[in-house]
């Protein structure tokens, strides 16, 4: 196989929360008398590093620091963790490439204890090999956990298949030199994704039929 592990995003690519970050994102906002945000504009906006998202939105960080603020965030995320579903067919999709016995993982910018947390309620360990956060809340490292776990598993890049939903996701197998492809129904707008050149694909069905044409 062309692949020898597939690599996983886990915020909008599998887990479909956009929903619970403009809640908590606007409950914030509101209380710093800042004007809320729709979804079409988060869509619109969202971006890593995410300090650059929070200026787009209107935080002054010479007033609020960029930690205090992205704390108050992930509390008001975490109080409704356990509300979002996965993304239509992402179970059966997983299911299907576990029967290929492609390994799989997750590398996420969220924390390892709310990975954790997720996995368990979602019964979805079984389906990964490794289940990779970070050591903050704040979404830094992602780049390098992806770089480690090659190494670990003495693969190649061009043996990895990144699956993800932000430019981000697309920078980060950019840099590494792995294949990506590129889910429009999370954290960023089609437009947006579009302008990374990857595949993009507006849901499992059609993800996975090009997984299995391709693997």
């Amino acid at each position: 196989m062309k692949y020898k592990h597939i690599l996983w995003d886990w915020n909008g690519t599998l887990l479909d929360d956009v929903w619970v970050s403009v809640k908590s994102i606007n409950i914030i906002l509101n209380r710093y008398k800042i004007d809320e945000i729709t979804i079409c504009k988060y869509l619109e906006i969202f971006t890593f590093p995410v300090i650059d998202y929070y200026k787009k939105i209107g935080f002054n960080f010479e007033k609020d620091p960029f930690e205090k603020i992205g704390t108050e965030f992930i509390l008001e995320y975490t109080k409704n963790q356990f509300l979002p579903d996965l993304h239509t067919n992402s179970l059966e999709t997983l299911t299907k490439i576990k029967a290929l016995e492609v390994p799989q993982s997750i590398v996420s910018a969220a924390t390892q204890k709310m990975l954790d947390n997720m996995m368990k309620h979602h019964k979805l360990n079984n389906y990964f090999k490794y289940v990779v956060g970070q050591d903050n809340h704040y979404a830094y490292g992602k780049e390098e956990k992806v770089k480690e776990l090659i190494k670990i598993e003495k693969i190649k890049p061009s043996e990895v298949l990144y699956i993800g939903d932000t430019i981000h996701d697309f920078d980060v197998a950019d840099n590494l030199r792995i294949d990506c492809l590129l889910l429009s129904h999370g954290h960023t707008s089609y437009t947006r994704l579009l302008k990374t050149g990857a595949h993009i694909f507006n849901d499992m069905e059609t993800l996975y039929n090009w997984i299995e044409n391709n693997i």
